[in-house]
């Protein structure tokens, strides 16, 4: 036997399962953007371990992998500390380079901002011979030189 419901009482069920749809919704987007992190991190991954034999086929030195380095600005005159991570640090003929790995569309072309950006942090902060873009995608490593 169905027992009549109130007017308030339908509309506490029917706020309860907006909410209840709500709270499904918000669980099932933050699982698809964890996959979708641990997917481009799996990416990002392999491709490091292939730009690892890409450069030592051109002669370099794996020296360091996910390497930090931190460099002093000033703002108004106060001290600012800047950390940075970058991808390998390598050798080849005496010489030191940063080498950041790139797969993707955007992200390996040096003119693309973020990846400018991040080049020239890592000129500031490790003080290298030399820059090094691998392109996964290309399969190419690229010497990068900022001139004044």
């Amino acid at each position: 036997m169905l027992v009549p419901m109130t007017f308030e009482q339908l509309i506490l069920l029917g706020l309860g399962a907006v909410a209840l749809a709500l709270a499904i919704a918000l669980r099932l987007l933050a699982t698809r953007g964890s996959r979708r992190s641990k997917r481009r991190n799996r990416v990002a991954q392999r491709g490091e371990t292939a730009a690892e034999r890409l450069l030592e086929r051109h002669g370099y030195e794996i020296l360091e992998r996910q390497v930090q380095a931190a460099w002093t600005f000033h703002v108004d005159g106060e001290p600012v500390e800047a950390r940075v991570r970058a991808d390998l640090l390598v050798q080849r003929r005496g010489q030191v380079y940063v080498a950041e790995v790139k797969t993707g569309d955007r992200a390996p072309d040096p003119s693309h901002p973020p990846t400018r950006r991040q080049l020239l942090e890592y000129r500031f902060a490790f003080d290298p011979d030399g820059l090094l873009l691998v392109d996964m995608s290309a399969r190419r490593v690229h010497e990068v030189a900022f001139t004044t």
